[in-house]
């Protein structure tokens, strides 16, 4: 059996990853691993507090989080009376619970906000591609601070971890995670956020953002209960857009698998994959690499779980450790390769992400990264239920027709 080295594995994957897109791999940046959903609302909030110059932000769900006493709506209006241009960018669909005045009450405060394709057609920017959703999860601060992750800023992470999975999921546990950038890929991040101001036609344009401005008031990147900072990291910033032929966090996973040659680790929120996704997962385990899939057992879209139980014979055939999470909502999304390799952003293991959402992923390529996301995720690996193929094949025949109804879920998606 051949024997590669650590440093090997990183070469390797750096060499497969680099014709992947014209995105730019960037070096010397500071990634610090925001484990939870609270986690990363926190952190966000104690960076807009010290924001000076400007704060730009692009969710699918933007909604008035409170934590430890704090209120984001009114830090971002604080914010923007102070003079620091805030701008935000929210989905219709995911912010659709979010009440408008909420919006307009910042607008008056001094911020920019910008709808992304309304549902409503008396608005003005209202699309009749309802599927075309902006599915990011990002913040600018200063042009030196992004964060990026399966974390919304959403009232979810309100919900304390005792309260577990819940009898509703907007009252549950949810799992997630995000990270916290310094270094010049935040520069990638800031572009794609004018990318969608510019493309949904903003009234204004921020005129703030050329990454450098401003002074580096943001603070050093926290320490977290994962005790993981890494610096000097290099990274490539995956702006995902479909409607634009870029599914570039599929093509990068794609190469990352087909070059995997110890182990891979993925978490997903949704999985619903594609026929030619979840085949090459099965060919990786096929060829000898140790899979595990961390998914959810229970969620707040029930025929996302049915249809990725359709698949679960399969990929246990092929040798695939398979794990639900049963004990919260699982949302994050985030997964490593030989121990170098980190993906690690708003894209799931489904259809709408490689064919509808606009996403944004952090491609991490380094060791300390990786070490601390396969701490993480074996942790809760080791919480979750382990599925095994001779007790799948037992399953219940109301599972068995859950499963079917799903497929055709599935393609209506």
């Amino acid at each position: 059996m051949t024997s590669w080295s650590a440093t090997d594995d990183l070469e390797h994957q750096v060499r497969l990853h680099d014709p992947v897109s014209d995105c730019p791999l960037i070096d010397g940046n500071r990634v610090a691993l925001l484990p939870s959903g609270a986690d990363a609302v926190r952190a966000i909030m104690r960076a807009i507090e010290a924001a000076r110059d400007h704060i730009h932000m692009e969710y699918y769900t933007l909604d008035d989080v409170r934590l430890d006493g704090l209120s984001l709506f009114a830090l971002l209006e604080e914010r923007a009376r102070s003079g620091v241009e805030v701008a935000v960018i929210w989905d219709a669909v995911g912010s659709g619970k979010t009440p408008d005045r909420r919006f307009e009450r910042l607008r008056q405060a001094g911020a920019q906000v910008l709808e992304y394709h309304s549902v409503n057609p008396l608005r003005r920017r209202f699309n009749l591609h309802l599927n075309d959703r902006d599915h990011r999860k990002l913040t600018v601060i200063d042009g030196r601070v992004g964060f990026l992750g399966g974390a919304n800023m959403s009232r979810v992470y309100e919900t304390p971890e005792s309260v577990g999975r819940g009898p509703d999921p907007d009252h549950a546990f949810w799992i997630d995670s995000a990270v916290r950038i310094d270094g010049p890929a935040v520069a990638e991040i800031q572009k794609l956020f004018f990318h969608t101001w510019h493309g949904q036609e903003g009234e204004r344009a921020p005129l703030r953002g050329e990454a450098g401005t401003g002074s580096d008031v943001a603070g050093p990147a926290p320490a977290t209960k994962s005790g993981a900072t890494a610096i000097g990291e290099t990274l490539r910033i995956d702006g995902s857009a479909p409607g634009e032929r870029r599914p570039l966090y599929n093509h990068a996973l794609r190469a990352a698998l087909n070059g995997a040659r110890h182990r891979v680790v993925l978490a997903t929120g949704y999985f619903v994959p594609t026929n030619r996704e979840w085949r090459l997962l099965a060919a990786t385990a096929r060829r000898g690499v140790s899979v595990d899939l961390l998914l959810p057992g229970y969620s707040d879209v029930p025929p996302a779980v049915h249809a990725a139980r359709a698949l679960y014979g399969r990929l246990l055939a092929a040798g695939i450790r398979i794990h639900e999470v049963r004990r919260a909502m699982l949302h994050a999304k985030v997964g490593t390769i030989d121990g170098v390799w980190t993906a690690i952003g708003s894209s799931n293991l489904d259809r709408r992400s490689v064919y509808y959402n606009n996403e944004i992923d952090a491609i991490v390529l380094g060791r300390p990264t990786a070490g601390a996301v396969e701490a993480m995720l074996r942790a809760e690996i080791a919480r979750a239920v382990q599925i095994r193929l001779r007790d799948w094949t037992g399953r219940s025949l109301r599972e068995h027709i859950a499963e079917q109804a799903a497929r055709v879920w599935k393609q209506l998606m």
